[in-house]
């Protein structure tokens, strides 16, 4: 009878600390960003990070990891005319958000790209060591923003020597 009793407290702590484990990871480090946030692009001419207007925007981000960054607003302008002005770049995966983020779908965002119904755009450089924001928007004027490791910031974090290129690390 006592290891039933123990073997069903094993079960019981390992069913709380999963659960506790998973909240952790999924709920409890995002927090919600103003509505009134800015979204930035790097353009051309200057290099510098410019706000575009945006309205109906939702993100979330961490304390933990700089790449929790998440967004989805709409943009007036449409990305042809944005990409005269701005930088842009090539084709970049977009990260999964957790699921009760409910604007933000990867796989949705990756279509819209692929198909050429949408353009990628550089939304400033180092916005975290090794860590660039990129920001995607689509031709109905959706767009979509995620932080995404850059060169540095592969090598920084997977322990390759990060060499001269890079910017010293704080």
């Amino acid at each position: 009878m006592n290891g039933k009793i123990f073997a069903a407290i094993i079960v019981l702590v390992a069913a709380v600390a999963g659960g506790l484990l998973y909240y952790m990871q999924v709920y409890y480090y995002y927090f919600p960003l103003p509505e009134e946030s800015q979204v930035m692009l790097v353009a051309r001419d200057s290099g510098e990070r410019e706000a575009v207007p945006v309205t109906g925007f939702q993100g979330i981000d961490a304390t933990s990891s700089p790449l929790r960054y998440r967004a989805c607003f709409t943009v007036g302008e449409a990305p042809q005319v944005l990409a005269d002005r701005f930088e842009t770049l090539e084709r970049h995966d977009p990260r999964i958000s957790p699921g009760w983020f409910d604007c933000f779908d990867a796989a949705e965002i990756d279509a819209l790209v692929t198909e050429g119904r949408a353009q990628t755009f550089l939304g400033g450089k180092n916005v975290a060591y090794g860590v660039d924001r990129i920001v995607v928007i689509a031709e109905d004027g959706r767009g979509f923003a995620w932080n995404d490791l850059n060169h540095c910031g592969d090598k920084a974090y997977d322990g390759t020597v990060v060499g001269e290129e890079c910017p010293p690390h704080d």
